[in-house]
């Protein structure tokens, strides 16, 4: 007789493997539910929120919308590539209207009430100062991506535009040697900005043995700009320098072209004018003038190249890329180096480790200087060309390290003479009045 215990032999074994399966399954199961668990109470996987802040209205948006999109294609590539220590960025966009109050207020509510824990903002340095007690008095983090005028550090401000000495000094140093200029008309904005870039200017052009023959500020946002091509037009000046912005550039370039002034007779080299505001205008009012930046978008490096079609791709193939455009792009990726290195997105912690980044960025290597929280940037003068782009007539080559306090005076010297202005202007930092005709009258624009 056949044994019983033999003949079930094999289903006891199928039947203690499957309960052993079983039981391994279980606690795996048992095991994953734990660490998920554990996973969604120690670690966080809520969003990264971050404040985009720039003018979407009024005469400055013609200029800082670009900015806005460098920044977002900034984030969504983060986003694209698993975000920052396993979580999304999410971004707020504050509009700044053009008015510095309403920067001081956006500023003040993406910190409070957002919960940013960085901001990318401001174009010209009047919002720029209206935003800065904000920002120290909470202690918090503003990346700048614009060129200014210098003469100010913040222990919380990553400051990675242009200092002076990497945009307005070289290009003055620039004129006086290839264009042989000699005598200098200045012209700008009547805000902060312009008045400290034509008092540095100045200060440069009495060590040069060269001449400012005339220095005249246009209202900030204003298109009335008939008097000072008038006076430019009597002056008769080897060159003039343009610190005009926004909507007001685009009129005094028009004007100018119509009242016979021409790039062949007396150039005008511009700080304030990039490829993405040529892209709006008739370029024959600009074409075969100059302007200084950190970037431009005919620079032939591959790294450019990847930058310029990303952008293209998402925003669309006519548009185009300036200087303050890479930037802001720069910006975003230097401060998610930091949060990857300080595995926090911690304010103070982040703000340390900007400190010490670098990029290969489109324009070239860059790197943030501990120093000064400034940052290291290649120099470039461009010519305009009639398609809106620029041939590339000078570069430094290499990353040239800022100095946001020129050396023709002290910093004690440079802080009075910002002081002076905002004083003189009831405690703003815009001129009150109309068009300032005699520069000799303002407080510290002759050394």
């Amino acid at each position: 007789m056949e044994d019983s215990h033999a003949s079930t032999a094999p289903i006891r074994m199928y039947w203690r493997g499957l309960r052993g399966l079983i039981a391994t399954i279980s606690l795996l199961v048992i095991g994953g539910g734990l660490w998920y668990a554990v996973d969604a109470v120690l670690i966080d996987r809520t969003p990264i929120v971050v404040g985009i802040l720039h003018s979407r209205t009024g005469p400055m948006a013609v200029s800082e919308s670009s900015m806005i999109d460098a920044e977002i294609l900034a984030l969504e590539e983060i986003n694209q590539s698993g975000g920052l220590l396993g979580r999304t960025v999410r971004w707020e966009i504050a509009d700044g209207a053009s008015d510095w109050p309403v920067f001081a207020l956006e500023a003040q509510r993406l910190i409070e009430e957002e919960k940013v824990c960085v901001v990318f903002g401001c174009w010209t340095s009047a919002s720029r100062k209206s935003v800065l007690p904000i920002f120290e008095s909470q202690d918090h983090l503003l990346v700048y991506p614009m060129a200014y005028e210098g003469l100010e550090q913040s222990p919380n401000i990553i400051y990675t535009g242009a200092a002076p000495n990497q945009q307005i000094t070289p290009a003055v140093q620039w004129c006086h040697e290839k264009l042989a200029a000699r005598k200098f008309f200045l012209v700008g904005s009547d805000y902060i900005w312009p008045h400290c870039v034509n008092a540095i200017i100045s200060d440069q052009l009495a060590g040069l043995g060269a001449e400012r023959v005339g220095e005249m500020y246009i209202p900030f946002g204003s298109t009335d700009v008939d008097a000072a091509v008038r006076a430019i037009v009597a002056a008769k000046p080897d060159v003039v320098l343009s610190a005009v912005v926004g909507d007001s550039a685009l009129a005094f370039a028009k004007k100018l072209r119509e009242a016979g002034v021409r790039p062949d007779k007396t150039p005008v080299l511009t700080f304030a004018l990039g490829e993405s505001e040529l892209s709006t205008v008739s370029r024959q009012d600009m074409v075969g003038n100059y302007a200084a930046w950190t970037y431009f978008q005919s620079i032939d490096r591959a790294e450019n190249k990847d930058f310029v079609r990303a952008f293209k791709a998402r925003f669309g193939a006519s548009r185009t890329v300036s200087s303050v455009m890479e930037s802001s792009y720069n910006s975003v990726r230097l401060w998610a180096n930091a949060v990857t290195e300080a595995e926090t997105t911690d304010v103070r912690q982040v703000r340390f480790a900007l400190r010490h980044q670098s990029l290969n960025a489109p324009s070239g290597i860059i790197a943030v200087d501990p120093e000064t929280q400034h940052t290291w940037l290649p120099v470039a003068i461009g010519r305009i060309r009639g398609d809106g782009q620029f041939d590339i007539v000078w570069s430094s080559g290499t990353a040239v390290r800022p100095a946001p306090f020129p050396l023709t005076r002290s910093r004690e010297a440079w802080i009075a003479f910002v002081d002076d202005l905002h004083q003189r202007w009831g405690g703003k930092w815009a001129a009150p009045a109309g068009l300032t005709m005699d520069a000799t009258n303002a407080a510290g624009s002759t050394p």
